[in-house]
């Protein structure tokens, strides 16, 4: 009788378990973050202006006394922006073409990085809204891209898996539609005046696009919308590498666990150190360096376990399959080539 009473009927509703609320963001953090987005807008939007408008003449400054010396660079440096500036206000086309770049790419820095925001939301994980980062006039893309910071533990193996891939994938489906309008837009390149020569080699998604359209790659000249998905797509294989902390290692945390984490990590690496040598051999190009430097500072960061190692299911083993397919079509082992 007594054994009958303290035995819980089968039909009884299991108890709730409410995930904790993460924090919301408050009117500060709103204007601290929407203010590094306006100006990375500005940045970016230079950025445009530099793949759009032609090369332009400007002259050097001249050279009298010693302090010409130490001033030559930034001199030189404001000459070239304030010459692409103005050529920017005179042809509005170009100013058009560079707003375009701009909010295409934050566009895509923005898919992925609310994947990761609203996944920590919905795992009751504490994050940041998105810093994005801005970079000088005629630095790269105009930004260093953008980041969230997680404030509180990551509670389960499926939450880490859900959180990590959610950024890249949530960037890929936005960034599509980009590669489409860039590749189908494509127009001859206007033939070299002289000097040394950037060539944005193609991930896989672009052939396989070329090829469906049947838009020659070949001599083509980046539009704002080719090259803003040609680095939502380099973003997104580099987060996808499988090191450390990167979106990459997160999902080979909570596939294979924490010793095959760290053993892939460093396969990694030195097949990216080794392509970056090879890269600089074949392309004449030191980008893959930077790469190597990287991944290397990844692997020195441990990655924190989840709370709870529960099994990731099927569903989620098959969204694996599909982050690998993503990084097989977003990966060029070498993506620019100095001529």
């Amino acid at each position: 009788m007594s054994e009958s009473a303290q035995t819980i009927p089968p039909f009884f509703p299991a108890p709730f378990i409410a995930r904790p609320r993460a924090h919301r963001p408050t009117a500060r953090e709103w204007i601290k973050h929407s203010s590094l987005l306006l100006v990375t807008f500005v940045t970016t939007t230079f950025a445009g202006i530099v793949i759009a408008a032609p090369e332009l003449p400007v002259p050097e400054p001249a050279l009298s006394g010693w302090l010409s010396y130490v001033t030559y660079i930034p001199e030189y440096y404001l000459l070239i922006v304030s010459s692409l500036l103005s050529f920017s206000v005179l042809h509005p086309e170009i100013l058009v073409a560079a707003i375009s770049f701009s909010l295409s790419l934050l566009a895509i820095l923005t898919a992925h990085e609310m994947g990761h925001y609203l996944a920590c939301r919905y795992y009751g994980v504490d994050a940041t809204l998105p810093f994005f980062i801005p970079a000088p006039p005629l630095f790269l893309a105009g930004t260093f891209g953008a980041f969230i910071k997680m404030k509180s533990p990551i509670p389960s193996r499926r939450a880490l898996f859900d959180i990590g891939l959610a950024g890249p994938l949530a960037g890929f489906v936005m960034l599509v539609p980009f590669a489409i309008a860039g590749i189908a837009t494509l127009q001859p390149a206007p033939a070299p005046i002289g000097g040394a020569a950037i060539v944005f080699n193609d991930p896989l998604l672009f052939r396989i696009l070329a090829k469906t359209t049947g838009a020659n790659l070949t001599d083509a000249a980046p539009n704002p919308f080719y090259m803003a998905a040609w680095i939502g797509l380099l973003v997104t294989s580099l987060n996808l590498m499988p090191v450390g902390q990167l979106d990459g290692g997160h999902g080979t945390f909570s596939v294979f666990g924490q010793r095959a984490h760290k053993l892939i990590g460093r396969v990694a690496f030195v097949a990216v150190a080794l392509m970056s040598v090879l890269g600089f051999v074949w392309h004449s190009s030191p980008s893959g360096f930077l790469y190597t430097v990287l991944l290397a500072v990844m692997l020195k960061v441990r990655h924190p376990a989840p709370e709870q190692m529960e099994p990731l299911g099927s569903a989620r083993i098959v969204l694996a399959i599909v982050t690998l397919l993503v990084f097989a079509l977003s990966f060029v082992p070498f993506p620019i080539t100095l001529t």
